[in-house]
């Protein structure tokens, strides 16, 4: 579903992976709400300041101000960040935000289009740390088509966005990045090997072309063995080792996807695919045995 689909339909909670190198932190568990704002503790700390500590428009139309404005490390295209934000319209109404998952944070790629345009790139000009308004033209938001029955055409878009801590990868094979968001840990028993089949939820894009294609929209999982000449070797090679139920990003530089010749129209010659994944199966472990 190209552009249009919620960030909160496909962003879990980041959790700790037990294997692998440079694991993330667990994120604290999700507050409860305050009976007297309605508000929970997440959401309490994307509330507006009254000070402001440094503003900037940029020619494109979108507008930053920095309630707090970190000296952390600069936001990289192509990583993970721990985000938490409010997206509203104009007229104040609340159309998108992780606490609607009740999740203080969410991981967030950065880059690939997983919420508009304007998001990715008002992200790029953040630090960890920082916490800002954003105020994002409608051309840059869902644009002329906009969310039928929740965001108007041409619609701006205004975010309140706190950035957390960066998410480092699981490991990184060949160039092939991948991040471990949420798993479970009692399902070693069902681990990728080279000759497993496996079956997965997913979205999968690119910068230009983002999630042109996802197994939610069919409502059916993808199935696969790992010894399938058509799989891809950089998806190939980031799933190897993971578990089932795992929640996985996933990035397959061009040279390990469909390299200079790209994929019909889809995917452009030399760019790199980005997979938002959950490991539904592997090796029929998902059926439950039978008490016979």
């Amino acid at each position: 579903m190209k552009g249009t689909t919620s960030l909160l339909g496909v962003l879990l909670l980041s959790a700790a992976c037990t294997s692998g190198v440079d694991t993330a932190e667990t994120v604290k568990a999700p507050t409860t709400r305050d009976s007297g704002s309605g508000l929970s503790e997440a959401e309490k700390l994307i509330e507006p300041k009254k000070t402001i500590a440094d503003k900037k428009t940029f020619p494109n139309g979108i507008r930053i101000q920095w309630f707090e404005k970190s000296d952390g490390e600069q936001v990289k295209e192509g990583s993970v960040y721990e985000i938490n934000f409010k997206t509203k319209l104009e007229n104040g109404e609340v159309v998108d935000g992780n606490y609607k998952l009740q999740r203080d944070m969410l991981p967030f790629m950065v880059g690939f289009g997983m919420q508009t345009p304007g998001f990715d790139l008002a992200m790029k000009e953040l630090r960890v740390g920082d916490f800002v308004e954003v105020y994002i033209p409608g051309k840059l938001a869902r644009g002329k088509k906009g969310i039928p029955g929740v965001i108007p055409p041409n619609a701006p878009n205004i975010v309140m966005l706190r950035v957390g801590k960066e998410i480092k990868p699981l490991k990184t094979v060949d160039g092939v990045k991948v991040w471990c968001l949420e798993e479970n840990p009692d399902r070693v028993d069902a681990k990728v090997g080279e000759n497993s089949n496996v079956a997965i939820h997913y979205f999968v894009g690119t910068k230009s072309n983002p999630r042109y294609d996802n197994s939610y929209q069919r409502n059916t999982p993808f199935g696969f063995g790992m010894k399938d000449a058509s799989l891809i070797p950089g998806l190939r090679k980031g799933l190897l080792n993971t578990k089932m139920y795992d929640k996985l990003y996933i990035i397959v530089p061009a040279k390990e996807a469909y390299g200079s010749r790209g994929y019909v129209d889809l995917v452009k010659p030399n760019e790199d695919l980005f997979y938002d994944i959950i490991i539904m199966d592997v090796d029929g472990k998902s059926v439950p045995k039978s008490d016979n």
